[in-house]
């Protein structure tokens, strides 16, 4: 098991705030611009998108709900906003990930650098290029983790009453769990860690990982601050990767 350093910070909270500080480092910030603009123009036009069809969608939603339970209306009315929010946000994160994965990489390898002051063996835009076909591959692997695990929770929202009570807590505990696989597995890919190594190191310490994205899933639902979150998850996740993983994983 990897054992952290002893002052490594025991709560994924203060590693959303270390990211923070770290995004904004100077010669950093240069490998935020292009990530940074696609997230703004990807999840800028999708949440603007989602607002206006709110309306349409959550009464269409809470037709699930059964007539004895309609006095439960001022509580589900506000899970069932929550659960589409979480459900797109992820969604349209994911979008943005795949295209921005490249950048987020090289990212998490200009900062580890900063980090560590060791040096990787190619941090050039060629060897960007030439590891694309990898690095899809990666996206492809939590995609695919993705998926089935959440279309079983989209249909515990058509169990009528418990569901809709349910699935909102269930979906932002997985979305949470998901937030920190996708920004964690950035620096572990760097180092060719498997998908399959990655998660079961999360898991020893899940209780930090799903406080880590379970933040960074909160962040992603606030308009302005979802613009700018992903290049500080990843800079707070790869303070993670150095402060927990590096050393016994790279003996």
């Amino acid at each position: 098991m990897s054992q952290p350093s002893s002052t490594s910070p025991s709560s994924g909270l203060t590693y959303v705030k270390i990211g923070c500080h770290l995004v904004c480092l100077p010669g950093i910030r240069r490998y935020v611009i292009v990530p940074l603009l696609i997230n703004i123009i990807l999840l800028g036009s999708a949440f603007y998108w989602l607002f206006t069809k709110l309306n349409e969608w959550i009464p269409q939603l809470m037709s699930y709900v059964p007539h004895w339970l309609a006095w439960l209306n001022v509580v589900l009315w506000p899970l069932a906003v929550i659960s589409i929010v979480l459900v797109f946000g992820y969604f349209f994160s994911t979008i943005a990930n795949w295209i921005a994965a490249p950048f987020f990489g090289l990212l998490a390898e200009q900062l580890e650098q900063r980090l560590t002051g060791h040096v990787l063996n190619d941090t050039s835009w060629w060897s960007l290029l030439s590891d694309l076909p990898r690095i899809m591959k990666r996206e492809w692997l939590k995609l695919r983790y993705y998926l089935p695990r959440a279309i079983g929770l989209l249909l515990i929202h058509f169990i009528p009453g418990v569901g809709q009570l349910l699935a909102p807590l269930l979906w932002f505990i997985f979305g949470a769990w998901m937030m920190a696989i996708q920004y964690c597995d950035y620096p572990f890919d760097n180092h060719k860690v498997s998908f399959a190594a990655m998660r079961r190191k999360l898991a020893e310490d899940r209780k930090l990982h799903l406080e880590f994205g379970g933040l960074i899933s909160v962040l992603t639902m606030i308009p302005i601050i979802n613009l700018v979150i992903m290049p500080i998850a990843v800079c707070g996740a790869t303070a993670i990767w150095v402060d927990r993983y590096r050393r016994s994983l790279l003996k």
